[in-house]
């Protein structure tokens, strides 16, 4: 069990806060916040508590060498404008200069170091750069559940050197988890989308051990659907995955997890915006047509599926959602998804980058139990594998 702020006198003390700063950018400024935002309810309760907030993060791949576009600067004004509290700016993340810009910063001002990827032995969790980190504070929290799936120096080693706390977005996130797939309420549905089976094997061949429900989507579909001897038409489609689909169809009927896949289907000659499209029935697919999305006749089955269960777990979009009229099932699911949680009947927890767009073109963002900002920490909690920076909070 991890322990949290709650867990720790914190009145006087330093905070080293992992934080994830790696947002995105477009000319020199930050165009996505919200990674930023969610680091409030931390921030907050730290300097609430009486404790200096020093951040650390990453940001890119700079490969252990500085450079230039990859520093932390520009972020740390965003920071400064999001949180609304002052901000300084350490050169370093580790040594003398970071130590200064720590001590001259105000109890109620927040620190943020520079990129921690400057340094190889940030990749390489080394102990001692570890030790170099802790020596600049009194307590290390990880409030980044984004970048759990890394044993890193800033997310692994320094937790053996400092009492380690989890953040409130961390606890929100490792809470919401638990109630999804540790001691979820049932029956338990999975919604999978997503362009290939191959990126995706693991999650699947763990979640139908899981779940009650596993709805598949997007090019996955057709894969599947290929294996069921379907004709897909110029669909993207791994055929030759056919037996590892069949195999993961055989594991779900012995698990006693039923699969959802369309019935109806929306085609297209071309993936583009404005042309022509009909939604079939999945025996009509033409030859010279791909598959899009699922049908309507399709979202509002799966939709009628969704009103059964208690948990629901989201990664990947039903269709191409990206261009109209190709997000239709996706925005129909979710909205359903959504509407059943806000009525208080289903736990509903949603991550990944395209889940993300693909929830807030829907609107429903806000509607959800959970959206987790993690793309891979998520994607591999999905497969079942430990997290290093969760396991480090709970050693």
């Amino acid at each position: 069990m991890f322990k949290t702020l709650d867990d720790f006198d914190l009145s006087g003390k330093t905070a080293l806060v992992r934080a994830d700063l790696n947002v995105p950018m477009r000319d020199g400024a930050v165009s996505d916040a919200t990674r930023i935002e969610r680091l409030r309810p931390t921030v907050d309760a730290l300097i609430g508590a009486g404790a200096k907030v020093v951040l650390l993060s990453h940001f890119g791949r700079p490969k252990g060498k500085r450079v230039a576009d990859m520093s932390l600067a520009p972020v740390a004004k965003a920071v400064e404008a999001v949180l609304g509290r002052p901000v300084t700016f350490a050169e370093e993340c580790v040594g003398d200069a970071a130590k200064t810009a720590i001590d001259a910063a105000p109890m109620d001002g927040i620190v943020v170091l520079e990129n921690l990827r400057f340094h190889a032995e940030e990749e390489g969790n080394d102990p001692d750069f570890a030790k170099a980190l802790a020596a600049l504070g009194d307590v290390y929290v990880n409030d980044a559940f984004s970048a759990a799936h890394r044993a890193h120096a800033s997310t692994h080693a320094i937790a053996q050197c400092l009492p380690a706390l989890a953040g409130r977005n961390m606890q929100a996130e490792l809470e919401a988890l638990d109630a999804a797939l540790g001691e979820p309420r049932r029956p338990v549905a999975a919604v999978v989308g997503g362009a290939k089976v191959s990126t995706k094997l693991d999650v699947l061949n763990h979640l139908v051990d899981k779940v009650d429900l596993l709805i598949i989507g997007g090019g996955m579909a057709n894969t599947f659907l290929h294996a069921m001897g379907k004709d897909v038409g110029k669909s993207l489609c791994e055929k030759d995955l056919a037996d590892t689909a069949r195999q993961i169809l055989a594991r779900a009927d012995a698990a006693g997890c039923r699969i959802g896949l369309p019935s109806d289907v929306t085609v297209a000659a071309e993936f583009a915006a404005g042309a022509p499209s009909d939604s079939v029935p999945l025996d009509a697919v033409q030859a010279d047509k791909m598959i899009l999305d699922i049908g309507p006749q399709t979202a509002e089955a799966l939709s009628a599926e969704l009103e059964s269960c208690r948990t629901l777990i989201w990664n990947g979009p039903m269709g191409a959602f990206e261009i109209p009229p190709f997000d239709a099932g996706t925005v129909a699911l979710a909205k359903k998804a959504a509407a059943l949680t806000q009525a208080g009947s289903l736990t509903s927890v949603a991550g990944g980058g395209d889940t993300v767009a693909a929830l807030a073109a829907a609107g429903v963002s806000e509607q959800f139990t959970y959206v987790s900002t993690a793309g891979g920490a998520f994607l591999e909690w999905m497969e079942g594998r430990e997290l290093p920076g969760v396991a480090a909070l709970s050693a």
